[in-house]
């Protein structure tokens, strides 16, 4: 079995970033060493020895520093993560599998964002290994995390309309605050500052000598994951009332939403969703909630469509998927991905690596399944603790096995692709997820904004879609109607 060197002996813990030695040429340390040593007893004095110091440090920083191998695994599964990101964007119209659950219940687009999340905790862990300066690390991770923040802001605010809307700009009073970014940024920086300050010097050289190092940042998983519950099943939930615009002329209609619950984890009376109409404002969340495709809601469920003529007030009300609330259980997801890249790090043989991976992933999975079959259902819109935990032993599992493939075993070829899209994720995502590529080509059109390129595309690949499903319907052997 082929085994990829370059991850199997990734950053060596017996190198020292402040090990002045490390850094220079074996002359210059000679040189340096005879001067100080052919220098005068009076001459070797405390300043002496730091200008030489202070000399050697100069000349390492101006020597090229190696680059540390990239994780080609990691690549991988963020790439594939894009792709399926990519995939249920477009496709989830119209294989109700690939789609988003409306509520309960787990789909394949359900595993995008805590996988992306996963990964971010894994490449945490590989980027702060060492550290020269905590207080700078900690100043670069929230300038980053500024970055995406205003990106998502910029991306998922409601600057860009839709698809076919050639028009642009965004009213602040109604602008979206949260989003897939900014839940991210919000994680990262977390996280980043849990990497920097909360783990202890401890040694590492076994499964429990792992645990004790990084103790206070799976305290702070648990806080978290304790405070979440506390707020969701605890806090009182009061009826609550909003509008919303039916004719771009007429008056907005009010719809008033009964509650006067606690622990309620339903589309209309969650927690959830009441904390970010108090702090964030309801005319500042998502205007198309994922519960509009509940059969409540939808005569054509599991798909948005019209309303039933009993349908309950809360079925047009915004909502965020993405909100405060359920950022905390963001951030758990990606503590856990942290955990495993600290394995990454601290031991460098496949074999152990695989196991103390597959030990969390084990009880991640058979846990939010136990909390699933009683009563704590699996949710993505609120993030429910068993989401979080079957989601992440998911991620493990899926790293494990791109690992054994991609990093143990060498087959790099198959993967290519994959490596290259993770390698360029967040320009994949801003161009085809946010749809700013298509809006970009629908700026040019002949004669009238409807025709251009996209929509021929878009009704081309339709046309194929509907004559796929015609076809199957008439001459499969399953079918009633076989000619």
């Amino acid at each position: 079995m082929a085994s990829y060197e370059a991850i199997k002996n990734f950053d060596d813990d017996d190198d020292d970033d402040d090990d002045v030695e490390m850094a220079l040429p074996h002359s210059q340390i000679s040189e340096s060493r005879s001067a100080t040593v052919s220098s005068p007893i009076g001459q070797t004095t405390p300043l002496h020895i730091h200008n030489i110091i202070e000399e050697q440090r100069i000349i390492s920083r101006h020597q090229p520093q190696p680059k540390s191998p990239r994780l080609v695994s990691l690549d991988v599964f963020r790439g594939l993560t894009v792709a399926l990101m990519i995939l249920v964007d477009d496709a989830g119209g119209l294989i109700p599998a690939l789609n988003h659950s409306p509520w309960n219940g787990l789909t394949l687009a359900d595993y995008v964002m805590p996988f992306f999340l996963f990964i971010v905790g894994v490449s945490l862990a590989l980027s702060y290994k060492k550290l020269s300066c905590g207080v700078d690390a900690s100043r670069k991770a929230s300038l980053r995390a500024l970055k995406l923040l205003a990106l998502g802001l910029f991306l998922q605010g409601g600057y860009f309309h839709r698809v076919n809307d050639l028009t642009f700009g965004v009213d602040i009073k109604q602008i979206r605050w949260m989003g897939i970014l900014q839940r991210i940024a919000v994680a990262y920086l977390v996280v980043a500052l849990c990497e920097i300050w909360l783990k202890s010097d401890d040694t590492v050289n076994s499964g429990p000598s792992l645990l004790r190092k990084y103790r206070y940042q799976w305290a702070v998983a648990l806080i978290l994951s304790f405070l979440y519950l506390c707020l969701l099943y605890g806090l009182y939930v009061p009826d609550w009332v909003y509008q919303i615009q039916t004719e771009p002329s007429a008056e907005p209609k009010t719809f008033s939403v009964k509650c006067g619950v606690r622990g309620n984890t339903g589309p209309a009376c969650n927690v959830v969703g009441m904390i970010d109409r108090m702090i964030l404002g309801i005319q500042h969340l998502y205007k198309r909630p994922i519960y509009a495709r509940m059969p409540e809601c939808s005569i054509n469920s599991p798909n948005y469509g019209p309303l039933p003529p009993d349908a309950p007030a809360w079925c047009q009300a915004p909502f965020d998927p993405e909100g405060l609330l359920s950022s905390v259980m963001a951030i758990v997801t990606c503590l856990i991905g942290l955990h495993y890249g600290h394995i990454i790090v601290h031991f460098k043989d496949h074999r152990v690596r695989i196991i103390y991976w597959m030990i969390p992933t084990s009880c991640l999975l058979v846990f939010g399944l136990a909390l699933d079959l009683f009563g704590m259902h699996i949710n993505k819109v609120l993030y429910s603790l068993s989401y979080t935990c079957v989601t992440a032993g998911a991620a493990g599992v899926l790293f494990v096995g791109i690992y054994l493939m991609v990093d143990v075993c060498g087959c790099r070829r198959m993967t290519l692709v994959m490596e290259w899209m993770g390698m360029h994720a967040l320009m994949i995502y801003i161009l085809a997820a946010c749809n700013v590529f298509p809006i970009f080509l629908q700026g040019f059109y002949w004669g009238s904004p409807h025709n251009n390129i996209v929509i021929s595309l878009s009704l081309s690949y339709f046309d194929i879609i509907i004559f796929y499903y015609d076809f199957e319907r008439l001459y499969s052997p399953h079918a009633d109607n076989v000619i």
